[in-house]
């Protein structure tokens, strides 16, 4: 179980939030969280994915970035460390 202050897991949520709604389809709101498979699979289906189907995928995957974003802001901090923190929910 990871030990963060209240400062450090806001600092988090914010972080994870914020490039999810701007960089989620990149995945880089999973790195921040530390989720380095999922974060790898949002990368590889946004760009590969991307250049298959157009750009379809890479929307999809920041259509995802945008709904984790939001979730992640509009949890109390509290939420935000037992979920995404200390249960590591991978996705949404």
């Amino acid at each position: 179980m990871t030990t963060l202050s209240d400062a450090e897991v806001s600092n988090k949520k914010l972080a994870a939030g914020l490039t999810g709604i701007f960089l989620g389809a990149f995945g880089v709101h999973k790195f921040v969280l530390g989720y380095t498979k999922p974060a790898v699979i949002m990368l590889v289906v946004s760009l590969a994915g991307g250049v298959v189907t157009c750009g379809v995928a890479s929307l999809v995957m920041q259509i995802i970035g945008l709904i984790e974003g939001i979730i992640y802001l509009t949890k109390t901090p509290e939420e935000f460390k037992a979920l995404y923190i200390d249960a590591e929910k991978d996705w949404f």
